[in-house]
Parts: structure tokens; C-alpha cells; sequence
């Protein structure tokens, strides 16, 4: 049983399956852009996935995220491509390039305010050198494994930096905050200034094979299990 206090219901334009994604991809995104580090128009900020720093977070939700310079770090040329064609203003194959240097070219040296980084062991701490003095390193996943323990002293050595492990959970944890990311999706959804595609599909029965690709880091984009 879930408690009614965690359910929210869907609006009419709002597929089941486009709310399977956007109660996790989406909110996870919403928090990270708004309640983490709020992104507006100026700062440059890094994702695995997008612009300068490493970001995993696709769905950038309001204007300001849109207006804002994004890099992403990503491991494949399709996933580069893919990130290209969703907006993504510089896109760093963390595989093959020196993503650090990269992100000092594409920021003038001037770096970044915040780094998301969604990868982990890879790109750590290559992702604390791309940030500027009292930047925010955000780690929100571990797609090659978890960061290594390191001592507070190495946030000093970069610059006096901010950083932080969020979890979901903790920015929906009240009904109001879990109402205010999930409307907020909803509305740019309805809007026209959100898109949510489904990726890949899987029939409930083949869960086992969605998780080894999931994983294998197979997949891009929303995946769904359809009972």
C-alpha cells in the first residue's frame, strides 16, 4: 500500500507512461535545477550529459535552464548525438577527450558554478577541476561505480568548493514540495515546452533483461516496464 499523501494524480493530457518518467526522471531533474542549484540565465553549469560539466539530467524544466549554457559529459557518440539533438550546447566524450581541459577551452577559463555529475568513480575528481572558486559539485549517481572516499581538505585545494549527495526523497519529502515538482512538470508538459519520449519499452516479464541493460548503460533516455 502507498500512503494517499505520496500519490498525486495525473492530469488529463498526461499519459500513464509519461508520468512513470516524469515522477522520477522529471522530478529528479526539477530538484536538482531548481532546489540543488538553482540554474537561471548567466551561469554555466556541467552534467555528464550535457555542456561543460557532467550532468546527467536531460529535462531541463523552465527558462531559465533553457537560457542557462549546459555541457554534458557522455561515454558514447550516439549518447553525444542524442544529447546535441535535445539542446545540449557542447558535448565532451569523457572516453576519449580530457574533459577537464575541454571545459577550460569551452569556458574561456572561466569554469563552472556547478558541476552535476551523475557518472562517478570515471569522471571523479576531474569534476571538482572543472569547478571555479566555491562552485557546487553535485553528485546524484554513480554509472561507473561511487565516488571514492577523498578528505574535505580536497574541496580547499580546488577553491574552497561546495558539494552535496542529494537523494529524491528529501526534496519530495512533504506534500507540498512533492505537489510543487510535480505540477511544475505537469504544466511544462501540457505547455509544449517539455517533451517526454519513451525510449524503450519493456514488457513486464522482461524486467530481468531491463535491468542488465539498464546497467550495461545500454539504454538512453526514459525507459518503462508496460505490465
Amino acid at each position: 500500500m502507498i500512503p494517499a499523501d505520496k500519490l498525486v494524480k495525473l492530469p488529463d493530457h498526461i499519459t500513464y507512461e509519461q508520468g512513470a518518467v516524469l515522477m522520477l526522471k522529471g522530478l529528479t531533474v526539477w530538484y536538482l535545477l531548481h532546489k540543488t542549484f538553482k540554474v537561471e540565465p548567466g551561469p554555466s553549469r556541467a552534467d555528464p550529459r550535457r555542456r561543460g560539466r557532467h550532468r546527467a539530467a536531460r529535462l531541463p524544466v523552465g527558462e531559465g535552464a533553457r537560457r542557462a549554457m549546459s555541457s554534458a559529459r557522455v561515454g558514447s557518440k550516439a549518447k553525444a548525438d542524442l544529447a546535441l539533438a535535445n539542446g545540449c550546447d557542447h558535448v565532451i566524450l569523457y572516453n576519449e577527450e580530457d574533459f577537464v581541459a575541454r571545459v577550460k577551452q569551452i569556458s574561456r577559463n572561466e569554469l563552472c558554478d556547478v558541476v552535476y555529475d551523475g557518472v562517478g568513480k570515471t569522471t571523479f575528481p576531474g569534476s571538482l577541476s572543472c569547478l571555479r572558486p566555491r562552485g557546487l559539485f553535485v553528485s546524484f549517481g554513480n554509472a561507473s561505480g561511487p565516488v571514492p572516499p577523498f578528505a574535505l581538505a580536497e574541496l580547499n585545494n580546488h577553491g574552497s568548493l561546495f558539494a552535496t549527495r542529494p537523494k529524491l526523497n528529501d526534496y519530495v519529502s512533504t506534500r507540498k514540495e512533492l505537489l510543487e515538482g510535480a505540477d511544475t512538470l505537469f504544466a511544462a508538459v501540457i505547455n509544449g515546452k517539455l517533451h517526454v519520449p519513451i525510449n524503450h519499452a519493456y514488457a513486464l516479464k522482461d524486467a530481468a533483461k531491463a535491468h542488465i541493460e539498464l546497467e550495461s548503460r545500454a539504454t538512453t533516455g526514459a525507459a518503462i516496464l508496460r505490465p
